[in-house]
């Protein structure tokens, strides 16, 4: 059964199956081949049962949020005011790149959202000032990557929806990884261009009295950051709410800086009607599967044949991380997270680790699948938005950045701490 599983798995990958239609056939399939009732008649119910999931509504508010910031120019404003911040570092642009898309993902949920909007904001800059093109857009690609990392996270949601645990929770888990995460790329930004001064570009001079002048610039994406996560934490409103608070905070920014009208909004929403589609298609698949699996005792043959295997808890859990590396090489990073969730979560919980923990590494992990050749998704956003040169260059510029991916992975392993510490200390537990 387990063989039958991952083999069609394969097979509608490397067919370039759609991730909804790979998981709904999947589903399907085991479904006729393994059990005696017929599953699919709770297809519909399923369906209605999730879509009516309260928690999802957050996720077409997160990209109708970051859509809006974007269309009101407020990102761009947030780009230029990091830039004068962070000039005076070795790599100046590049450590600006990481340091707006971690802005940008702290309103925005997704990753390719932020990885297109900085790319579109950056590499005009990198053009004038002659930096290294292959790290350039490799700290684009990478700082990309923080937005499903950063809460809020659209990823997450989903996670949570699949693991059964808190979103609250899990997004404090993120916080601190994720503010490491942006100092381990400013750092090998940093080393790199100290190492070989010729791949940091010119610098910039800009004065003290530009970069107060700038400040502005900043505060309406860390407000509305504040105002989003600070309602979940202070009690007053779930995920959902939330999501829709800042939906209205952005609202107001557009009008208050003049970019409201139909043209705009009309191009957001169609934006977020793509995106959500395709997010909210692909969880309904996952959840049937998921049925599916645990309905034909697949997730419990699974768990108990590598809990079986009398391996240590840190040996396996290496091995699943590996799976995951080579899966990202391959697979749509949330189609990968609905897909394989619902078998390597059982697993990982079996084997005494935490789900909420497991969900950040997962996470991180699921970062670096959006940078790992030959389908990184993020690879492929950043070189159309730069519509020239080569391929390989953002391939290149990408590695040094998976080598902190890893980093952080072995770091979460080494210390559990330090993504369960902010949840202890909210919970006072």
């Amino acid at each position: 059964m387990l063989t039958v599983t991952i083999s069609m798995l394969l097979g509608l990958l490397a067919l370039s199956v759609t991730a909804a239609a790979t998981v709904a056939l999947l589903g399907l399939t085991l479904a006729e081949a393994y059990s005696p009732l017929s599953l699919a008649n709770a297809m519909g119910e399923l369906a209605w049962g999730t879509s009516a999931e309260f928690l999802l509504v957050a996720i077409p508010l997160y990209v109708l949020m970051g859509e809006l910031l974007v269309s009101s120019g407020v990102a761009g404003r947030m780009y230029g005011a990091v830039t004068k911040w962070v000039s005076w570092l070795p790599g100046g642009l590049m450590n600006a790149n990481i340091g707006a898309s971690a802005l940008f993902s702290a309103t925005s949920g997704s990753s390719v959202a932020t990885a297109a909007t900085i790319s579109t904001l950056a590499l005009p800059e990198q053009r004038k000032a002659g930096y290294n093109a292959p790290l350039f857009l490799g700290s684009i690609a990478a700082g990309g990557t923080l937005g499903i990392l950063i809460p809020p996270s659209i990823n997450m949601i989903v996670y949570a929806l699949i693991a059964n645990v808190s979103v609250p929770k899990l997004y404090l888990a993120a916080t601190v990884p994720g503010v490491v995460l942006v100092i381990l790329f400013i750092a090998l930004i940093v080393g790199l261009c100290l190492w070989r001064p010729s791949l940091a570009g010119r610098r910039p001079s800009v004065s003290w009295a530009e970069r107060i002048a700038v400040l502005p610039h900043l505060l309406p994406p860390l407000a509305i950051f504040a105002l989003v996560i600070g309602v979940i934490y202070g009690g007053v409103a779930t995920a959902s709410e939330s999501a829709a608070l800042g939906v209205v905070a952005a609202t107001l920014l557009c009008w208050a800086k003049g970019a409201m009208s139909w043209e705009m909004l009309s191009r957001a929403f169609e934006a977020t009607l793509r995106t959500t589609g395709m997010i909210i298609l692909i969880t309904l698949a996952a959840f049937f599967l998921n049925f599916v699996l645990s309905s034909i005792g697949l997730t419990t043959l699974l768990v108990d044949q590598v809990t079986g295997l009398d391996l240590p808890p840190l040996g396996m859990m290496l091995a699943i991380i590996a799976f995951y590396i080579l899966l990202g090489c391959f697979m749509d990073t949330l189609a990968m997270l609905v897909t394989t969730a619902p078998l390597t979560v059982p697993i990982v919980v079996a084997l005494g680790y935490d789900p909420v923990w497991f969900g950040v590494v997962l996470i991180v992990l699921c970062e670096m699948g959006q940078l790992t050749p030959p389908f990184g998704m993020n690879l492929f956003v950043v070189h159309s938005v730069r519509g020239e040169g080569k391929f390989m260059d953002v391939v290149v510029g990408v590695l040094p950045f998976l080598l902190m991916l890893l980093m952080m992975i072995a770091l979460l392993l080494a210390v559990p701490e330090l993504a369960m510490w902010l949840p202890s200390v909210v919970s006072g537990k």
